[in-house]
């Protein structure tokens, strides 16, 4: 159960019953002052002010005859119109006993959903390099979580896979069509230098980038040729994206490709329809829409285009078609983009133009989850040494080596396999732990040093805090720790119950908001206050009754924390 909210109806409906005001509000927030972590809830002064009346009388009428049913061991008036709820210990541990026999961790949310998450989205003219990371790991991340909660994920990588590019790439490849598929997919191995090559050979070579400027007419024509050519290429792309989403933990899967070549076929009926909606406007030969709310400083209306002088599309074009068919055809919800906050202003234009011309159910809600910039040690977009850009591969390979040099320091006695198996697991989560702490609106600075560390907010920190916790129950006379029944007396034992209660509130919350980094700090919290409570409670040293509830209490903790590190697309390790 949602603590929080069970606590914030009970309150919101005793002030509406006091104040006679339907739909008053109770924000519950955890009470700073007090000894452990209980609640304090603030509604009471708003609906003072509407009332024009004292906040501290209405409290008092507010707690006359409140009744929790139990959840408190003392409730009192404080400040000018809070409310302090203390939570009662053998509520703590009836919850905690009701949770310890229960497969999940959190109940399903009731209203179902269908969520379509947008993120990754790689271009397959090249490869994927540090820029694609924040999107691909925050977005897997909530995917994950929506799926945890009950809701209906329809993952959509959005490939880009069609474009004038691809014209470039196809008459190189018109050169190669005497090697058979294995001596093309040798020297397609590195995208990157097939791309670059062919790069240079369309600024150098005028009969070369005419013959790719006729090749982007062909194959959106539908030229067989060029589409066999164009379908190789994209097959051998999509073959190194799967691989790095596979080592990295993703959970998008080749059915998940919804491309901008599959709404093609799509983009000449979007301009119908914003014509027959009067949207569209000629503006020096393209056709673009307009709209009010969108102007640069200069008073002047900032178009939407939508289709290019030449007839070509947009991307803005394939965004439209996109949401109808999301909209439409998915049935979602919510439809949400995880992209780079350089794009909100195209974002907002699209979802905008969306709406006025009825391309999504009134029910569907449209959001951008922007996120930062991955800066250098310099304040600059990470890089390489020589300025170039980072392959995320490269990236996932060095974080695994400095792993394991980091685990052969700390564990000299293990053998080699096992200190990679370690190493492996660490470097990977260290680099997706890092990313998802940090608020994704935020730019952050890349660094090695901080994202290894075993102290703070890190991944290396969770994962030994989880191993230490299974290490207890290594022991032959440890059976079913998740049978012994969970006792809550002593303060420590009260801190740990009430924040392992709250992970139900915080996963619901991330699924709101869509901030992962709230799960990593609510983690981050559990751990310490766990070590408080090791510290201050001998586990396997006390009597029966009490070692067998800390023990519970124990294996819970660790339950939570495997659980969470999950919802973030991170593996954990029973030693370390």
């Amino acid at each position: 159960m949602n603590l929080k909210h069970h606590l914030e109806k009970i309150i919101a409906g005793r002030i509406s019953e006091v104040s006679g005001l339907t739909g008053s509000k109770a924000l519950i927030n955890y009470a700073r002052e007090a000894t452990f972590g209980d609640y304090q809830a603030n509604g009471i002064m708003g609906v003072a002010k509407q009332l024009k009346t004292n906040p501290r009388e209405l409290g008092e009428k507010v707690l006359a005859d409140l009744d929790l049913g139990g959840i408190a061991r003392k409730v009192e008036l404080a400040g000018p119109g809070f409310i302090n709820i203390f939570i009662s210990p053998d509520y703590l541990a009836q919850q905690l006993n009701t949770l310890r026999t229960s497969a999940a961790l959190v109940q399903p949310l009731v209203a179902q959903t269908n969520v379509v998450v947008d993120y990754s989205s790689p271009n397959l003219a090249k490869e994927m390099h540090v820029g694609h990371l924040r999107g691909t790991i925050i977005g897997d991340a909530l995917a994950r979580i929506f799926e945890y909660l009950g809701q209906t994920v329809i993952r959509q990588n959005h490939f880009g896979d069609w474009g004038t590019q691809f014209g470039m790439l196809i008459t190189q490849m018109q050169d190669m069509q005497q090697l058979d598929e294995s001596e093309l997919k040798k020297e397609l191995a590195d995208l990157e230098s097939f791309y670059r090559d062919a790069k240079e050979r369309f600024d150098a070579d005028p009969e070369f980038a005419n013959a790719s400027r006729e090749n982007v007419v062909k194959l959106q024509a539908g030229d067989s040729t060029c589409l066999k050519l164009w379908q190789a290429f994209i097959d051998i792309s999509v073959e190194h994206c799967q691989a790095l989403y596979d080592k990295l933990g993703i959970t998008l899967r080749v059915d998940d490709i919804k491309a901008e070549s599959f709404y093609n076929d799509r983009l000449a009926g979007i301009i119908i329809q914003l014509d027959d909606a009067g949207l569209l406007t000629e503006s020096d030969g393209a056709r673009c829409v307009f709209l009010d709310e969108f102007r640069n400083k200069d008073g002047e209306a900032l178009p939407t285009i939508v289709q290019k002088s030449d007839g070509g599309y947009l991307y803005a074009t394939t965004d439209l078609a996109a949401i109808q068919y999301r909209s439409k055809e998915l049935n979602a919800n919510r439809v949400l983009y995880v992209v780079d906050a350089r794009q909100s202003l195209h974002f907002q234009q699209v979802f905008r133009v969306a709406e006025v011309a009825h391309f999504k159910a009134e029910q569907c809600s449209l959001e951008h989850l922007s996120y930062g910039t991955m800066m250098g040690s310099d304040g600059k977009p990470f890089k390489t040494r020589t300025g170039g850009t980072v392959k995320l591969m490269d990236l996932m390979e060095e974080g695994i080596a400095r792993a394991f040099d980091l685990v052969s320091e700390k564990n000299p006695d293990l053998e080699e396999s096992e200190r990679r198996e370690i190493a492996s697991v660490v470097g990977i989560a260290a680099i997706k732990y890092f990313e998802l702490s940090k608020n994704r609106n935020s730019d952050y600075i890349f660094d090695w040093d901080t994202m290894l560390s075993f102290d703070g907010n890190t991944a290396p920190y969770l994962l030994y805090a989880y191993a230490r916790i299974r290490s207890i129950f290594r022991r032959e006379d440890i059976v079913s720790p998740h049978e012994y029944t969970i006792l809550v007396n002593d303060e420590e034992e009260q801190a740990l119950a009430l924040k392992l209660l709250q992970f139900s509130e915080t996963v619901e919350q991330v699924s709101e908001d869509c901030y992962p980094n709230q799960l990593c700090l609510y983690l981050y919290e559990l751990a310490g206050i766990y070590m408080r409570f090791y510290e201050a409670c001998p586990v396997l040293k006390a009597e029966t009754t009490v070692r067998e509830s800390r023990l519970g209490l124990c294996d819970l903790t660790a339950r939570t924390i495997k659980q969470g590190l999950s919802l973030l697309g991170i593996d954990t390790l029973e030693k370390m």
